[in-house]
């Protein structure tokens, strides 16, 4: 071995420049399927996670892992943190917390959502910014009237709250009802859209 050799060092790669690589060579050989990333929001950190055909979940704090094995179970087992792929959800979210968006236009990703769900999902999505529904009249638009407390399950298991409005719908005669990110958030939302004083 010559001395220059046994000399030189060269420095470790550093972790972050690994996951880096590994990273880019995921995405160009297409085996990733899922990218994910966390963001901090006035309402918690949320988790955003997008399939090639659009955001398909955003999960509050605690719920976190949950998705993210939620999604590798029914979609694929191939995640990974990916920020940049996430980009134009963030800059929307960031903008909606700010009070400067009202409207959502980031292409959504329906696999996880069965047909009751998407429907009343579809629906809600319709209410508008500083608006509230009723589970009732929810059930009442797609057709279902007696399916109030069915459509609270469905809005209990939306997987893209905050973006698919959710937290717009109350009991009737005004009352707040459930919410899976807690009524706290859901009265952040409420408020920040100038429904709730």
């Amino acid at each position: 071995m010559s001395a220059d050799r046994a000399t030189s060092h060269t420095a470790p790669p550093r972790l972050p420049d690994v996951i880096a690589g590994f990273r880019r060579r995921a995405e160009a050989g297409g085996l990733l399927d899922i990218a994910y990333t966390a963001m901090d929001t006035p309402i918690g950190p949320l988790l955003l996670a997008a399939t090639d055909a659009g955001l398909v979940a955003v999960a509050f704090s605690g719920k976190h892992d949950d998705t993210l094995n939620e999604l590798a179970m029914r979609l694929s087992p191939r995640i990974l943190e990916a920020p940049g792929r996430l980009d134009a959800v963030r800059r929307e979210l960031d903008a909606y917390f700010e009070g400067k968006l009202r409207d959502f236009s980031v292409p959504l990703d329906w696999s996880l959502v069965g047909t009751f769900s998407r429907r009343v999902l579809d629906r809600t999505a319709q209410i508008p910014y500083g608006g509230v529904s009723s589970y009732r009249d929810v059930a009442r638009s797609i057709g279902t009237p007696l399916a109030a407390r069915a459509v609270g399950n469905a809005l209990g298991s939306n997987p893209i709250p905050v973006i698919v409005p959710c937290h717009r719908v109350t009991r009737t005669g005004g009352a707040l009802g459930g919410y899976g990110g807690g009524l706290d958030r859901k009265t952040y939302l409420l408020t920040l859209e100038g429904a709730l004083q």
